[in-house]
């Protein structure tokens, strides 16, 4: 028995572990890495195993840097089964093709780029890292679908157990029972763990026992604002611009985020916190997709958010929402001065239709951009947030002369409390490996891990089990 790590080793993104067993190698997520250009160009290197040889994926949740490499996978060679939740299984479909569509694009425009260039390098087609058909070959490879709390059997002395992660919707924590050669080993990976006392998603389950632990540490180094407080400064934001003439930017990523923002501006309306007639724009068509699917599955959901759907009160839905799924409705946007919400992703800025908006309004004084999520190093976000004075944008170098708002509150990843709780429910695992964090998130964290072995793997780095 062994396990390997291929990413979100000693960083952030690209998720991706793999497990071998009485020969089957069991890969735990594929994510894309995010980020500056050297982690882009990570995305097309080979994984350090061989695709083909890949029996089972089993996906802890739909977000881009845990599924967004699996139609690389599909390219290369993998024709395996992919085990997940139900809803993890509709938005990762709706996650793949929409990044599929974003590397063509980006292909495309290299290419013409490279066309008009007077350099060497004139002329060369850039192919995207996979296409469209490459995900429509990944989604026919999904296979069972896991329900919480329940064991399934993987393979000859391989079973596995899903438990309620509480991140986004049918986000897991993946539980694995081994036994090889007589030797049993339990092996628990975290995926991203949400945290207790949030709207929409149920708390983190608190799975048995296990010998070994491979867990996120996203915040392993620092506490999250209290949501309350973050919710008022998210209100006041909104109401100070709006006093000012501006238009507020949210960045917001398509699945939990953008749901989560929907339902406090919904409750602040109904408290009269904000007024009714607030014009609200959801400029993104994963998003919008990923609000109808949230509607889907009331399993995934808290009680007080599972009765709300039951008495027909959608807590997504607002008087002034406008869901802007083409470009032109989306282009059209530009040309309000002041007075409206603009929701767009993505939420790192490293893509989308919030780039444009960044462009048209960063310069405005009156404006405001609310940043309600993690930013990664190398990102936009991450500069605007470190206090740029100005961006380049669309190869125009953009001022940055809005309020900027850092709302750390709304985040869907633990904190270090809320990690360190977890892990300490797990009843002292022999060895725990920290994945999913900027290495100095990881040795804060590690330093108060007690009654374990701690390691923080490099990529590629193999252990026996």
């Amino acid at each position: 028995m062994k396990i390997s790590f291929h990413g979100a080793d000693r960083q952030v993104t690209g998720s991706c572990h793999l497990i071998e067993c009485n020969g089957k190698r069991i890969l735990i997520d594929c994510g894309l890495y995010q980020g500056g250009r050297e982690l882009v160009e990570d995305n097309a290197e080979p994984f350090g195993f061989d695709a083909a040889g890949i029996d089972f994926l089993l996906l802890t949740h739909a977000h881009l840097d845990h599924c967004g490499r699996i139609p690389l996978l599909t390219k290369r060679g993998f024709k395996g089964e992919i085990i997940t939740t139900a809803a993890t299984r509709e938005l990762s479909h709706l996650i793949m093709l929409d990044a599929a569509h974003l590397q063509e694009e980006e292909a495309e425009y290299q290419s013409r780029r490279s066309a008009r260039s007077n350099s060497k390098e004139r002329g060369v087609t850039v192919e995207p890292l996979y296409t469209e058909l490459d995900a429509f070959n990944s989604i026919d490879l999904f296979g069972r679908v896991a329900s919480y709390n329940k064991l399934m059997d993987i393979g000859p002395g391989i079973r596995a157990s899903f438990y309620d992660a509480g991140h986004i919707l049918g986000s897991a924590s993946i539980y694995l029972e081994l036994e090889e050669i007589g030797q049993k080993c339990r092996v628990l990976f975290s995926g991203d763990l949400g945290y207790s006392g949030r709207v929409i998603h149920r708390d983190p389950a608190s799975p048995p026992h296990a010998d070994v632990v491979v867990m996120e540490t996203t915040y392993g180094d620092r506490r999250h604002k209290a949501l309350q407080p973050s919710v008022e400064e998210l209100y006041s934001g909104i109401e100070d611009t709006f006093r000012r003439g501006g238009n507020v930017i949210i960045p917001t990523f398509a699945l939990e985020r953008t749901q989560e923002l929907l339902y406090f501006l919904h409750l602040g309306m109904e408290q009269e916190r904000l007024p009714a007639s607030i014009q609200v724009f959801l400029d993104s068509p994963m998003a919008i997709s990923a609000t109808e699917i949230y509607g889907r599955h009331p399993e995934c959901y808290d009680k007080e958010t599972a009765e709300l759907f039951r008495k027909g009160k959608d807590p997504f839905s607002l008087p002034g929402l406008h869901y802007t799924r083409e470009t032109a409705q989306s282009m059209a946007l530009n040309n309000i001065n002041g007075g409206a919400v603009i929701m767009a992703g993505s939420g790192m800025c490293t893509g989308g239709r919030v780039r444009h908006h960044l462009k048209h309004n960063l310069w405005r004084e009156n404006a405001s951009v609310i940043f309600v999520g993690y930013a990664a190093e190398g990102t936009l976000a991450r500069r605007i947030i470190d206090g740029a004075e100005q961006v380049r944008l669309f190869r125009e170098d953009i001022p940055v002369r809005a309020q900027i708002y850092t709302i750390g509150g709304f985040s869907a990843h633990a904190d270090c409390d809320e990690l360190l709780a977890w892990h300490q429910r797990l009843n002292r695992p022999a060895r725990t490996f920290l994945v999913h964090g900027e290495e100095q998130a990881m040795r804060q964290f590690a330093n108060r891990l007690k009654d374990t072995q701690v390691l923080m793997p490099q990529r590629h780095e193999e252990f026996e089990l």
